[in-house]
Formats: C-alpha cells, sequence, structure tokens
C-alpha cells in the first residue's frame, strides 16, 4: 500500500512554487514601474542632416535645443510645424495670437539661427502623427539633393519613443530617414518621475499614446 504524503508536507510542495512565483512578479513590477520613464526616453546618435524639426509643445525648450543643434552644425535648416489649436480657438474668440509656430520662430532667431533658414511646413496639423507626416513629406521634395534626406527631430524627452514609433508607422512610402533627440533642459526626470505629478501624467499619456500607435493610430484628434 503507497504511504499517502502529510498534509503538511503537500501544502509546502504547492506553497513555495506560489510564494517564488508571487515575489518573481512582484520583483518583476517593481523594476518596470522604477523604469517605466527611462524606457520612455529613447534617442538616436546625431548626424550631418538636411534640417532640425521642432514638433510642437514644450516652448521654448523644443526650440532652444533645436538652435544649439543648429549652432553645432548638424543641420542646414530648422523646420517648424503650424499647430491648428490654439490658434483656431482665439481665432473664433476674436483674440490676438500669433500662433506657436512664430513664438519658436522668435526664440530661433534670438538663439543664432538665421530667418532665412526657418522654415515652416505645411499643412497645419493636430497631432504628432500629422507633423511627422509634413516632415516625411517636406524630405520626399529633398530627395536628389546633395544632402541626405535626414532629419533631426527635437522633442521632449518622455516623449522620444513614441515618435519613433509613429515614424515607424508613416514612413513606409516615404524616402526619409529621422533621428530623434531630446531637449536636454526640459523638466522631466525620467529615474524620478512618480515624484511629479506632471511627470507622472506625462508617463502614462505617453505609454496610452504607444498603445493607440502599436494599434496603428485607429484614435486622433478631431477638429
Amino acid at each position: 500500500m503507497t504511504e499517502q504524503p502529510a498534509p503538511s508536507r503537500q501544502w509546502r510542495r504547492l506553497f513555495l512554487p506560489a510564494v517564488f512565483a508571487a515575489g518573481t512578479l512582484a520583483i518583476a513590477a517593481i523594476y518596470v514601474f522604477l523604469h517605466a520613464g527611462i524606457w520612455l526616453v529613447r534617442e538616436d546618435s546625431l548626424e550631418k542632416s538636411r534640417a532640425i524639426v521642432v514638433l510642437s509643445g514644450g516652448l521654448p525648450e523644443r526650440a532652444l535645443a533645436a538652435a544649439q543643434v543648429y549652432r553645432s552644425g548638424y543641420g542646414a535648416e530648422v523646420w517648424l510645424t503650424q499647430p491648428l489649436q490654439p490658434s483656431a480657438a482665439m481665432r473664433e474668440l476674436g483674440l490676438p495670437y500669433a500662433g506657436e509656430e512664430e513664438y519658436s520662430r522668435m526664440v530661433l532667431i534670438e538663439k543664432g539661427v538665421p530667418p532665412a533658414k526657418i522654415r515652416i511646413l505645411q499643412p497645419r496639423i493636430l497631432n504628432t502623427a500629422d507633423e511627422l507626416r509634413a516632415v516625411a513629406d517636406s524630405l520626399d521634395q529633398q530627395t536628389g539633393q546633395q544632402e541626405a534626406a535626414t532629419a533631426i527631430i527635437v522633442t521632449s524627452k518622455a516623449h522620444t519613443r513614441r515618435v519613433r514609433a509613429i515614424w515607424n508607422q508613416i514612413s513606409p512610402g516615404h524616402h526619409g530617414h529621422a533621428l530623434i533627440h531630446a531637449a536636454p533642459n526640459e523638466a522631466f526626470d525620467p529615474s524620478r518621475w512618480w515624484g511629479s505629478t506632471n511627470d507622472a501624467l506625462t508617463v502614462v499619456r505617453e505609454y496610452l499614446g504607444l498603445l493607440n500607435t502599436w494599434a496603428g493610430l485607429p484614435l486622433h484628434h478631431t477638429h
């Protein structure tokens, strides 16, 4: 007659693996939480490019960073996009508003970028995908010129990985290349993102945006 394992022995055989698995999951969860901000920061090495692009938002840090990249000799021009908002809303209210691109332009000029080297892209944009499509179209127009059709895209640290993901979504069918560069002086702290409400909201927004991008950009801004 086979001897049956003691109940306490059976309990240990079940309990110890469960504790080990739970501990492993807890450690993994803590690691993911602590590194969630760091993982969002994804930059490329800079090289000589046709243009330096200032993505909308992050005024004036992105424009300041683009001016620094230009003065370092990495780009022939600086390109600005034209956000539809809040210009349209201000116009409906009958209030004056020059547009974010004009303020970025003033920052660039103040920091040494010649006005003739600043180009404002068309059409007006609603979101990052619109911006990158405008950049890709403009780079296509540069194909065949002496300089490579490459753009250095300047954005915020936490936004860099999503910008790369969106570029990978929209770039098939285009000839240009993009290098992603983060504005170095913005306030976002990727190593302690949970210590600031703004940083925490930024991280949540970026991960939601990445999910939308990986799903093929089914969600988009409306007019």
